[in-house]
């Protein structure tokens, strides 16, 4: 967005706060970073800055500045009322979405998956500075074929045969979507025939659907379970590969070697009740109220899953952060729990989380660091989130394109 567009002149400053910025893990202290036409115009040391009458200056008090977070891995939330319509289900996404960003301070999102394509309706609704939601990455439905994963959820689209999915990937692609979801495979949460060790897809389907996406120039987002599925979506070329429950040494190897983004979304597995070791988990485990079934699923596929995470963590796999849960309030926050407690320090979480997941938007250049001439997607907490990632639930100020959003100091 260029600056002539955005609404105001208005310089905003931020003073006396500590930078993380997500490029360096050591902060910079005492620093002060000045936003103007909604882009980082300068990042300062030192004491207070020269400001005119004109600007808008706010005193952090040495609290935390850093990007925004993103969650790179989101749905509607489901299931919903029978008889709940298109309409209500749009604006609950939208509310969801809102409340996220001024929550929790999530400033970008990737749909893995909306039906009605909500999610291309609400990425136009929240462009540029406003009104106060995240950014959206747009899929529309994702791709499956019949019986395949998740269909309950509503934002499946069932195909079969070449030709099937072609039609599909054209009408996505006409409904103005950012990116093309593909089920390769069955899932942890689903009927007993959608299991997360099978793959649906025959050779000549998914064959064609990742020609017809490199066709067109759009990145796929690769539901893969399984080593099998796993191999087939990195050799086709996928943009990021989502889950990866079970991989072997030839998953990591060539996930290593193509560079192809790995979306962990470790909330799947390790949030049972079974498993949920802190406050927060034990009380999304309580409201999610899971069926006996799927808490068996989840419970059965969460070692291998961690060890799936941690063999791509060692190995430097490009990795970013989604939760595939709902709320938003809590997903991305949850998530980078999981995250450390799983094996990764706070600091590769926190990138997983902003750098690394708007370099996978393919924005990097734009977003998800704190640098001169970034867009001012920024959040303030009031404690370091590097000496303990629950400190991201410490949120203080949230803002947009430069726009203040959220204020929750007093």
């Amino acid at each position: 967005m260029s600056a002539s567009s955005r609404s105001s002149n208005l310089r905003i400053i931020l003073t006396n706060c500590n930078v993380i910025d997500c490029i360096n893990p050591d902060p910079k202290p005492q620093a002060t970073v000045i936003i103007e036409d909604g882009l980082i115009l300068d990042i300062q040391d030192g004491g207070p800055p020269r400001h005119t009458s004109k600007d808008r200056v706010l005193d952090l008090e040495g609290s935390y500045l850093l990007p925004g977070l993103w969650d790179v891995h989101i749905h509607p939330e489901h299931p919903n009322p029978a008889g709940t319509t298109v309409a209500q289900l749009t604006a609950a996404f939208g509310q969801n979405l809102q409340r996220g960003m001024i929550e929790a301070g999530i400033t970008a999102v990737r749909s893995g998956g909306a039906g009605h394509f909500m999610d291309v309706a609400w990425r136009k609704a929240f462009a540029g500075p406003g009104p106060a939601g995240p950014r959206v990455f747009a899929c529309g439905n994702f791709l499956t074929t019949t019986g395949g994963h998740f269909l309950a959820s509503g934002h499946a689209r069932e195909c079969d045969g070449p030709y099937g999915y072609a039609e599909a990937i054209r009408d996505q692609i006409k409904h103005d979507v950012d990116h093309i979801k593909l089920n390769l495979s069955g899932g942890i949460m689903g009927p007993r025939w959608d299991r997360h060790t099978e793959s649906f897809l025959l050779p000549e389907e998914i064959e064609t659907a990742f020609a017809l996406c490199s066709q067109r120039n759009f990145p796929v987002m690769a539901h893969a379970t399984n080593p099998e599925a796993v191999k087939m979506a990195v050799k086709l070329g996928a943009r990021s590969v989502e889950h990866a429950y079970v991989t072997d040494e030839e998953c990591i190897t060539s996930l290593v070697n193509n560079e192809t983004w790995y979306v962990p979304t470790l909330s799947i597995s390790q949030l049972s009740p079974n498993l949920a070791t802190t406050e927060h988990e034990k009380a999304y485990a309580i409201n999610k109220q899971l069926a006996p079934d799927l808490i068996r699923r989840a419970d059965a596929a969460a070692a291998e899953h961690r060890n799936s995470f941690q063999k791509a963590l060692s190995a430097g796999v490009k990795m970013a952060l989604g939760s595939d849960i709902s709320p938003m309030r809590e997903s991305a926050l949850l998530e980078l729990g999981l995250w450390v407690k799983c094996g990764a320090t706070p600091w590769e979480a926190l990138q997983a989380a902003t750098k690394n997941a708007a370099e996978l938007c393919g924005v990097g250049t734009e977003l998800g660091t704190v640098e001169t001439g970034k867009l001012a997607d920024l959040i303030v907490v009031s404690e370091n989130p590097l000496l303990d990632i629950e400190n991201l639930r410490k949120l203080q100020l949230v803002l947009k394109e430069g726009q203040l959003v959220a204020d929750h100091r007093v």
